[in-house]
């Protein structure tokens, strides 16, 4: 794959690299392959993960000592 810098851009991207100290090919590559991994993370949650984060909350709340739900704490009062 080839990508295409301005002069502009090249010469940024070269001066970034020497104060990171190497060179602009490799910048840019470590610049891509963060951007697949945190893309790849962000995109890809293991399945039923919601779920399990939901029955870990639920297990440490007590239940409402009268019964009431969050639909019954929303609507009172409104009746």
């Amino acid at each position: 794959m080839e990508v295409h810098f301005t002069p502009e851009q090249e010469a940024q991207l070269s001066q970034i690299a020497r104060d990171a100290g190497t060179d602009a090919e490799h910048l840019v590559k470590d610049a891509a392959l963060q951007l697949l991994q945190s893309d790849a993370a962000f995109r890809a949650p293991s399945s039923g993960s919601l779920v399990a984060v939901m029955r870990a909350i639920r297990a440490r709340i007590a239940p409402d000592p009268e019964g009431w739900t969050t639909r019954d704490y929303v609507h009172y009062g409104r009746r």
